[in-house]
């Protein structure tokens, strides 16, 4: 039984030096604006797509739980200050439970890099990548 468990541990081991020895490259930048949700209203059909697509370049780069906790709030904010402050409300709920690191959807925190990509900093390498695939704009 404990050569078992020896042998169990170290596979385990082995997995998680695998996640972390080889670096990630960060894939290009993709929105695909509000999900499964509206980008507006039937007669502003786009009237909140662009706080989603800067959610989208949020969530693209990943980071710490409190990062995603500010960007789903500031995407709150940015819809209720369109003038939706019930359908703001709706898509925050959405986002909390929706797009968690834990599943493997396209939408996901942190979607640009491979999965499984949990909450936690960037590295300087890696907000290299962020910053070469989506230079800041001034």
């Amino acid at each position: 039984m404990n050569t078992l468990m020896l042998k169990l541990t170290l596979i385990i081991m082995l997995i998680a030096l695998t996640f972390t020895v080889f670096a990630d490259t960060l894939k290009p930048f993709t929105s695909d604006g509000c999900s499964s949700f509206p980008d507006g209203t039937l007669k502003q059909k786009t009237l909140w797509l662009s706080c989603c697509q800067q959610h989208d370049l949020e969530y693209w780069q990943g980071g710490t739980y409190q990062e995603r906790l500010q960007s789903d709030i500031a995407l709150k904010v940015c819809v209720s200050n369109v003038g939706e402050p019930e359908i703001a409300l709706l898509m925050l709920a959405g986002v909390r439970v929706g797009g968690t690191p834990f599943l493997p959807t396209k939408f996901r925190w942190g979607y640009g890099w491979s999965y499984p990509r949990f909450y936690g900093e960037l590295t300087k390498s890696e907000l290299q990548q962020v910053n070469l695939l989506n230079p800041p704009t001034n």
